[in-house]
C-alpha cells in the first residue's frame, strides 16, 4: 500500500511525493489517525509522535538510530490580528523518507510542496541529493520567509517614528508602538531558540545526504543572524522612539500647563477687580456713566501689564 493510497481509502489529511527512492510525505493539520498511520509504517518513538500534536514544543534535534526528529518554529503574521504567532513544523527524517507535520500556515512550505507534485523538475532539482538537501531547502525557504516579515515591521516602525514627529500623532503612536514591541517580542522568542538548532542541524544530517551542504546551511546561519541582528536593532530603535514618544508628550503637556498657568495667573486680579466692583459698597466711578467703560480700563492695563512683564521675562 502506498501512501496515497493509506491517504484516500483510510481518509488520512497525507500527501506524498516519491522520486527515485525517496519519499516525501507532507501532513497538514495533524491528528491522532494521522500519528497512528505513522506509528504503524514507522520506527518512531510515541513520545516524538506525541509532540507532533503538542503546541508547546520547542524547537529541538532529537537524534534516533535510524532517523532524526526535528521541530521548528517559524513566524507567521496574522493581518486581522496584526499579531505575530509560531507556526510549528515537525520533521522525521530519514534514509529514504522525509516527512513534515505542520497547519499548513507556513506558504514557503506549502508551495515547496505543490511544485514537487506538479513539476518533474522541481522533484529532480529537490531530491537528488537526497533527504538531507530537501530538508535544507524546506528550512532555507522558510528562514527567508521571515525576512519579508521582518520588513514589514521595519515599514511599521518608520510610519510610527513619522506619527510621533507629527503634530497629532501622538495617540495613534501610542498603540502603534504598543504593537510594534509586541511584535518584535514575540519574533524573538521565536527565533532565538531556532539559531541554535539550524546551527547544529548539518551535523547531524550528514548521514542522509550524498552532497557536503556546509556551505549551503552556512548561508542558511548567516540570514538567522541577519534576522536577529535586525530584531537586535528593531528592539533598541523601538526603545528609543518610545522614549522619544514620552518626552515629546511630557513637553506639550508642560506645555498647556504653561499656558493655562499664564492665562490663570492673568485672569486672576481681573477676578479680583470684576469681584471688588461687584460688591454692594461705595466705591469710585461706582455709580457714573462711565462705570462700565472704568472697570474695562482696569482689567486691560492689568492684562498689558501682565503680558509684559512675561514677555520681557520669555514666559510666552
Amino acid at each position: 500500500m502506498t501512501v496515497n493510497q493509506a491517504r484516500k481509502e483510510e481518509g488520512l489529511n497525507l500527501e506524498s511525493v516519491t522520486w527515485g527512492d525517496l519519499t516525501w510525505v507532507n501532513i497538514e493539520h495533524p491528528t491522532e489517525k494521522e500519528t497512528e498511520y505513522l506509528a504503524q509504517n514507522y520506527p518512531f518513538h510515541p513520545l516524538d509522535l506525541d509532540d507532533c500534536l503538542s503546541r508547546i514544543q520547542r524547537p529541538k534535534i532529537d537524534e534516533y538510530k535510524d532517523y532524526l526528529f526535528l521541530v521548528f518554529h517559524f513566524p507567521v503574521f496574522h493581518k486581522e490580528a496584526r499579531v505575530t504567532t509560531s507556526s510549528q513544523v515537525s520533521v522525521f527524517i530519514g534514509e529514504k523518507y522525509l516527512i513534515t507535520l505542520h497547519k499548513g500556515e507556513l506558504k514557503p512550505l506549502v508551495k515547496l510542496f505543490r511544485e514537487c507534485q506538479l513539476d518533474d523538475e522541481a522533484r529532480r532539482e529537490n531530491f537528488s541529493r537526497g533527504a538531507g538537501y530537501l530538508l535544507y531547502r524546506i528550512v532555507d525557504r522558510l528562514v527567508d520567509y521571515c525576512l519579508p516579515i521582518l520588513n514589514k515591521i521595519g515599514d511599521n516602525i518608520e510610519h510610527t517614528e513619522d506619527d510621533i514627529f507629527a503634530s497629532s500623532g501622538v495617540p495613534r503612536a501610542i498603540e502603534a508602538l504598543s504593537a510594534l514591541r509586541r511584535d518584535v517580542i514575540s519574533f524573538r522568542r521565536i527565533i532565538w531558540p531556532m539559531r541554535a538548532v539550524i546551527g547544529g542541524l548539518e551535523r547531524k544530517i550528514r548521514r542522509f545526504t550524498q552532497a557536503d551542504l556546509s556551505v549551503y546551511f552556512g548561508d542558511t546561519i548567516d540570514h538567522v543572524d541577519r534576522i536577529w541582528d535586525a530584531l537586535d536593532e528593531y528592539k533598541e530603535v523601538i526603545e528609543g522612539l518610545n522614549a522619544t514618544h514620552d518626552s515629546l508628550a511630557s513637553n506639550r503637556t508642560n506645555e498647556v500647563m504653561r499656558m493655562l498657568t499664564i492665562i490663570a495667573t492673568i485672569l486672576l486680579p481681573v477676578t479680583v477687580v470684576a469681584s471688588i466692583y461687584g460688591m454692594n459698597i461705595p466705591l469710585p466711578f461706582q455709580n457714573s456713566s462711565y462705570s462700565l467703560l472704568f472697570v474695562f480700563l482696569i482689567m486691560l492695563v492689568i492684562i498689558g501689564s501682565m503680558l509684559y512683564f512675561f514677555r520681557r521675562k520669555h514666559l510666552i
